[in-house]
């Protein structure tokens, strides 16, 4: 794995944090989660930046929100109580499918 992928995959993790951050800060109410909820959110674009230097736009964004947004439903759903029903199961698997999907049939970067 090259490293444009590797600043991709930070980057969509640090999307993660940042989304959880955005909770927590209760509408930015709370000054330290939200200082560190904003830092995140610097540090996954700064990331998302570096991996678009070398990866396709469209390959780079969809994957990176791909794993914002199944990562963020995941962990929601373990730590946050959120529904764990089977058709929300299954819709997170198809973004992950798509995410999986767009690495492998992405040109060699």
């Amino acid at each position: 794995m090259n490293v444009a992928w590797f600043y991709l995959i930070l980057a969509g993790i640090c999307e993660i944090g940042w989304a959880f951050g955005l909770k927590y800060s209760e509408g930015f109410t709370k000054p330290l989660v939200s200082v560190v909820t904003v830092l995140v959110m610097i540090l996954s674009f700064i990331l998302l930046a570096q991996a678009m230097k070398t990866l396709p736009l469209g390959t780079a964004y969809a994957i990176w929100t791909g794993i914002g947004a199944a990562g963020t439903a995941v962990l929601g759903m373990f730590f946050l109580n959120e529904p764990k029903d089977l058709m929300r199961i299954l819709c997170l698997l198809m973004i992950v499918a798509g995410v999986v999907g767009l690495k492998i049939f992405s040109e060699q970067q």
